[in-house]
């Protein structure tokens, strides 16, 4: 017998041999090996088990303050008027660098996001701002809209509901309002990355120059 032969014969057995003895006789309810064991049994703790390393007893522990989550970006004023004018007098200028590439992913997202109220050139005209017709529980049908946003632009002179004109906000105020939301915008951390928040805002202000 050749060693090419030899070893085909040898891992034959080898195969038969655990297929046998993973299927027994039928007189054991035995299951066999088992693959990764440890897919089955993790050594970790699962977040909602019970933990004995922490006096609390508790596997999921609240993070030690000040510190930052990975992958979370920290934006250190808080959702006041005072936090608005604070973060419009520090941030002044975008973080991001303004390239074609931001500015078209700007664009795209205030699309996304802003459009509806803001309108597609930042007038102030968006669709959910036009009269439309609605019924209520009694059947009863009436026009209703939204009031519409100031203009970002610097021909129309509008001015914010925060004080000075919407054309004049700084980086640091637009997306302070983008994080927090103000009146009837609500907030949209929860919806926009911080970076792309940026983006939106390299975008806002293109259109306060117009």
């Amino acid at each position: 017998m050749n060693k090419k032969n030899f070893l085909g014969t040898v891992c034959a057995a080898v195969a038969l041999a655990a297929v046998v003895s993973a299927c027994g006789d039928g007189t054991t309810r035995s299951t066999g090996w088992e693959f990764s064991r440890n897919m089955y049994d993790p050594i970790a703790f699962n977040p909602d088990q019970p933990n004995k390393n922490f006096k609390n007893g508790i596997t999921a522990q609240t993070p030690p303050t000040g510190t930052t989550p990975i992958g979370f970006t920290r934006f250190d004023y808080e959702n006041s008027v005072e936090g608005y004018e604070l973060a419009g007098a520090e941030i002044t200028a975008n973080p991001l660098t303004v390239t074609e590439q931001n500015l078209k992913e700007g664009h795209a997202l205030y699309v996304t996001y802003c459009a509806v109220c803001h309108g597609p050139e930042g007038n102030g005209d968006g669709t959910i701002t036009k009269d439309r017709e609605v019924e209520d529980s009694r059947g009863k049908r009436a026009l209703e809209n939204f009031p519409e946003p100031p203009s970002y632009q610097k021909s129309a002179g509008t001015p914010s509901s925060r004080g000075g004109q919407m054309s004049d906000l700084t980086a640091g105020k637009i997306f302070h309002t983008i994080t927090y939301g103000w009146n009837s915008m609500g907030p949209h951390a929860s919806q926009i990355s911080p970076e792309d928040r940026w983006k939106v805002v390299m975008y806002v202000q293109e259109l306060q120059k117009k």
